[in-house]
């Protein structure tokens, strides 16, 4: 079976890093976000499919498969990367964007490994892979809409990972613990590796899907050799 991975939330950032290394790798690459403007370059680079899809969007998600499976085939490997966030103090957080924080960051990764699951079960396997954050595991004071998508998030990943596993879906969360390297935000010169290099997270990531079945991990956190945990 040939290997065809689709990234959804796919950006200029980590997820950017994941697919070049994908690529590399020989795996098909088809990337997915709500704006695929944003992705023309990349999809250039490595000779990607984009698609347009609102995660939070039970039938756009459906429509995402059915297009992904109609041009490029049925992906075995689904990174979710998509994630918003509002800040502060609990007393003055928008309900509509709290409401929003939720979809997009914990409701649609259930309906992309709902979909992405439904496709496996019947290949008899795949990979399907949640991207975390410190939020995960660590509520800090005003981001609790953040919080309570990453815990959520988490919660899919470890109760899946425990049903599909017995199935060949090896499913992963990963804490990113830390903030990550960007051409806007570059480590301080007195302080290197002080964030995390988003090649070394894709790294891990295509270290896990190679991972054999008779030693998955479930859950991997990452953080750089500065950062207090």
């Amino acid at each position: 079976m040939s290997a065809i991975a689709l990234i959804v939330g796919a950006g200029s950032g980590l997820s950017a890093s994941i697919a070049r290394l994908f690529a590399k790798e020989g795996i098909t690459v088809a990337l997915a976000a709500r704006q695929i403007d944003k992705l023309s370059q990349l999809s250039s680079e490595i000779g990607a499919a984009t698609f347009a899809a609102d995660v939070s969007k039970p039938d756009e998600v459906e429509q995402l498969f059915i297009d992904v499976e109609n041009k490029v085939g049925s992906p075995n490997i689904v990174v979710y990367n998509p994630s918003f966030r509002v800040r502060g103090p609990l007393i003055d957080l928008d309900p509509t964007d709290v409401a929003k924080t939720l979809d997009i960051t914990a409701y649609g990764g259930f309906l992309v490994a709902q979909a992405a699951a439904k496709r496996m079960l019947e290949q008899g396997g795949g990979a399907i892979f949640f991207t975390g954050a410190s939020a995960s595991v660590k509520g800090y004071p005003q981001s609790a809409p953040f919080a309570m998508g990453k815990f959520a998030l988490r919660g899919l990943a470890q109760s899946i990972a425990r049903e599909l596993a017995p199935k060949n879906i090896h499913v992963a969360h990963f804490v990113i613990d830390g903030a990550i390297r960007s051409a806007v935000r570059p480590d301080p010169a007195d302080k290197p590796d002080s964030t995390l290099d988003p090649d070394a997270i894709a790294l891990t990531y295509l270290n896990i899907l190679r991972q054999p079945r008779s030693a998955w991990t479930w859950e991997v956190e990452l953080r750089p050799w500065v950062e207090h945990f």
